[in-house]
């Protein structure tokens, strides 16, 4: 069964969703940081590149956002470009009304710098990258996701009854106002249609107050943004599997019951409060699994383990047998661990939110049959257990899975933790020696360039300092000898290693 913990204190709120009292998702809002996925904006386009078909838009934060054509809604892009009278220019008698392709579409025909437009933040800013922005605009409800300018009914492929597809489409497809279109969640299923005409209600009521705003808002103003971290959480993962909500803030505890009673009442028993002590993450063992969660390797619970590294262009990951050595053969030893892997990997794919091009290193399998029991297992866990979208390649003959998952947000690690300042985000530094030697070719620069004589101080990292004096001291003498210069080494705590500070000037 499922828990949804809250941590709520002045300065952050936390949820984390847990099953079996394992940790699946952890969530994380600093009360003082401006949450922008899935805000609205009356945003001012500064400007367009036709070259790589984008529009910079202005939304008033530190960076500009950038709206990329795929990410303009198609009947946008056709309205604006008949007006201007390019769709004319690709008929012929061949072709007289053509239906234009991406291809055919020119950004900066369908947009014009200076002018106002009602975007839509889909990804946070990354480091250096502004938000992305779309005018594909979506509204998440508990069993919809309203698509207010795409005349489109999805569904979620987890809902795999044929007959309950069709009931639930041709529900939608009856009360949705023309010209919308709607994405049905897995939460829809066997929801009866009383529910999920109330929610559907309600989000088209938060799409009038949006247009709305967006007619009296000031250039660059946020006009609408989601519900706080908590309620999404309550929204996006309070199902039947859900056996309690816990806060350990009264306050939060009320406002979530209330949310509750509005949205599921029959789920609204199922909020708690805590009152410590210990306190709420500690009772859960959420603490610890927080920080196991930044390590990189994970171990299983057979003996194996797997190692998590990340890179600019994608996650790779490795599976070991670790201590397990088994009972039977080899080779079921191995697809024991493999199988126990791939139920790990989707639990860390979600928990530490690694999205992009994954490359899982699984252990080598002589048996196409083990191999294809192995991406069948893991495709099925991907599928029941995560969210997000993925595509699974299958196992290679070297026991390689290739997949994507969907980026969204920051990773656990970007949000947790920073770069280390000694090593700059390597993960490794330089040796001892290393270190002490660029320090006596920097040393011996100095000295060749400023044809210096007399008397120098050299303030060394301690480290630095008893490794010259202890095993290169022979160094030191041979520089003054050649250099006719006394040198004397200091320790000091402030020097970086690899680096020195002249006591004198030259």
């Amino acid at each position: 069964m499922k828990k949804i913990l809250i941590n709520d204190s002045p300065w952050q709120t936390r949820v984390a969703i847990t099953r079996d009292d394992e940790l699946q998702n952890i969530y994380f809002w600093s009360h003082t940081t401006e949450n922008l996925e899935r805000s609205f904006y009356k945003g001012v386009i500064t400007k367009i590149l036709p070259g790589i078909q984008t529009a910079f838009v202005d939304i008033g934060q530190e960076r500009a956002g950038f709206l990329h054509i795929s990410e303009i809604d198609r009947e946008l892009a056709i309205h604006r470009m008949a007006n201007t009278g390019q769709l004319e220019d690709l008929e012929d008698e061949d072709h007289p009304k053509p239906e234009p392709t991406r291809q055919h579409l020119d950004i900066s025909k369908i947009l014009k710098e200076g002018e106002n437009i009602l975007v839509q933040v889909s990804k946070e800013p990354v480091n250096e990258k502004g938000a992305k922005l779309s005018t594909c605009f979506t509204l998440p409800g508990r069993f919809l996701v309203l698509m207010p300018n795409i005349p489109r009914i999805g569904i979620s492929k987890k809902i795999e009854s044929r007959e309950e597809r069709q009931r639930l489409k041709d529900l939608l497809a009856e009360h949705l106002p023309e010209g919308m279109g709607a994405i049905i969640r897995t939460t829809s299923e066997g929801q009866g249609s009383r529910e999920i005409l109330q929610d559907l209600t309600y989000l088209l009521s938060t799409w009038s107050v949006i247009t709305k705003k967006f007619k009296e808002a000031a250039p660059r103003e946020k006009i609408y943004e989601d519900i706080d971290l908590s309620l999404q959480a309550i929204r996006d993962h309070l199902d039947n599997d859900v056996e309690l909500v816990i806060c350990d803030n009264q306050d939060t505890q009320t406002r979530i019951y209330k949310f509750v009673k509005t949205i599921a009442p029959e789920q609204a028993q199922k909020v708690r409060y805590y009152e410590g002590p210990p306190s709420l993450f500690e009772k859960f063992n959420i603490e610890s699994q927080i920080e196991q969660a930044l390590q990189k390797k994970v171990t299983l619970k057979s003996g194996g383990s797997i190692v998590i590294e990340t890179t600019e262009a994608m996650t790779v990951i490795d599976v070991n047998t670790g201590r397990y050595i088994g009972q039977n053969s080899l080779e079921d030893t191995i697809l024991k661990i493999n199988l126990e892997a791939a139920e790990e990997v989707t639990r860390q794919l979600r928990l530490r939110n690694i999205g992009g091009l994954i490359v899982i290193d699984f252990i080598d399998m002589t048996s196409s049959g083990n191999r294809q029991k192995l991406y069948r297992i893991f495709e099925k866990s991907l599928k029941e257990r995560d969210k997000f979208q993925s595509v699974v390649l299958k196992v290679s003959e070297f026991g390689l899975v290739q997949m994507t998952r969907k980026r969204s947000g920051k990773t656990l690690i970007q949000q947790l933790t920073d770069n280390c300042p000694t090593c700059h985000g390597m993960g490794f530094i330089k040796s001892l020696p290393n270190e002490s030697f660029t320090v006596l070719r920097k040393l011996r620069h100095e000295l060749e360039t400023k044809k210096t004589t007399g008397n120098i101080s050299l303030a060394v990292h301690p480290s630095v300092f008893n490794y010259i004096t202890n095993a290169e001291y022979n160094s030191i003498l041979y520089l003054e000898k050649n250099y006719r210069c006394k040198i004397t080494l200091i320790s000091r705590e402030q020097c970086a290693p690899g680096t020195y500070k002249l006591e004198q000037p030259w």
